[in-house]
């Protein structure tokens, strides 16, 4: 395995530690738009609290590692996608100050207006991070300066599918783990939303891999050859059903964790798909952006391999002792947002 691949892999975990991580926060946020009763408006909103932008952190460390690593491939991705980037940055600004704002005014309608910012600030990122991903599936027109693709291009349909399939996924993980952190008539609503949820997620999914070989058949060139395939395939299909069984059980903890490895799954299945590209081209793949033509100098990749080593230990174990500190049910106290 040479410096590139391993690089293609950490940027990888790091998406996808974030999609698990991030992804049942704005799960939540999106749930948390349809929910009437206030206090239960604020025990959603007090679950994710003490760690969403922890988990936040792991899209920056995504971000800082496709820079370091594929320097053409961030500047062409997040040149081609500078409008859609400026509204993601604009829903994230507003759920993160809804976060500390909601609570400063003693008002109903106060308090529902940063409610409505961040439930939109929650799904307007579920939906364009799904967007993102499904473009750069499909392939992007690119010439010599970069992407040339416009913002109404990016909103294509299998663009706007796969954004759905990611906003059910990341709402069947919010409402999971809204299941393991509360009690009561909440806690079933939420085992309700996530048995429902999960029967939307499969569908899409089904739907949205006839349609990427409809669309992009180059992600299936050695799909049934690689026995990873076979492996994350069956990652999902024992997610699919542990999910719903465990949600039946009201074995919670379980299902949150069989919602976070099928998000885990899809992910690892469109990596597969897709490597060693890492912006397909359209209309001619040969101008595809790999991890060997777009990549640092080897030296670069060493050495920042050397700091990802100590750096990424240190924010997974940041992260087990953040959720170890506040596991357990979410109470409200005085000081709840």
């Amino acid at each position: 395995m040479d410096l590139n691949t391993i690089w293609f892999l950490l940027v990888g975990v790091l998406i996808a530690g974030y999609a698990i991580l991030d992804g049942f926060d704005l799960g939540t946020g999106v749930l948390h738009l349809f929910t009437r009763d206030e206090r239960e408006r604020r025990v959603m909103m007090n679950a994710i609290g003490p760690v969403w932008d922890g988990n936040e952190v792991w899209l920056l460390t995504g971000g800082g590692a496709l820079f370091a690593a594929f320097p053409p491939v961030y500047a062409s991705v997040f040149s081609g996608f500078y409008l859609a980037f400026m509204l993601l940055l604009v829903a994230l600004i507003f759920r993160a100050v809804s976060f500390e704002f909601r609570s400063k005014v003693d008002a109903p309608g106060w308090r529902r207006r940063w409610d409505v910012a961040f439930g939109v600030g929650s799904a307007v990122p579920a939906l364009l991070y799904g967007v993102a991903v499904g473009n750069v599936l499909r392939g992007l027109e690119m010439d010599a300066s970069g992407v040339t693709t416009t913002l109404p291009g990016l909103l294509n349909p299998f663009a706007l599918l796969i954004g759905v399939l990611g906003l059910a996924m990341f709402v069947l993980h919010g409402a999971s783990y809204l299941a393991l952190k509360t009690e009561g008539a909440l806690q079933e609503r939420m085992r309700r939303s996530a048995s429902a949820a999960w029967v939307v997620f499969i569908a899409l999914y089904a739907v949205s891999t006839a349609a990427s070989y409809a669309v992009a058949p180059y992600l299936f060139e050695h799909w049934l050859a690689n026995p990873l395939t076979w492996v994350f395939f069956a990652l999902l299909l024992a997610s699919r059903i542990a999910g719903p069984w465990a949600l039946r059980a009201e074995r919670f903890g379980r299902a949150f964790i069989a919602s976070a490895a099928a998000t885990l799954s899809i992910i690892a299945l469109a990596a597969e798909g897709l490597y060693p590209r890492l912006v397909p081209s359209r209309p001619d793949l040969a101008n595809s952006l790999t991890i060997y033509n777009a990549s640092s100098t080897p030296r670069t990749l060493t050495t920042m391999l050397v700091i990802a080593l100590i750096g990424m230990p240190l924010v997974i174990l940041y992260t087990v002792l953040i959720y170890r500190a506040f596991r357990g049910k979410t109470v409200i106290t005085s000081e709840s947002y």
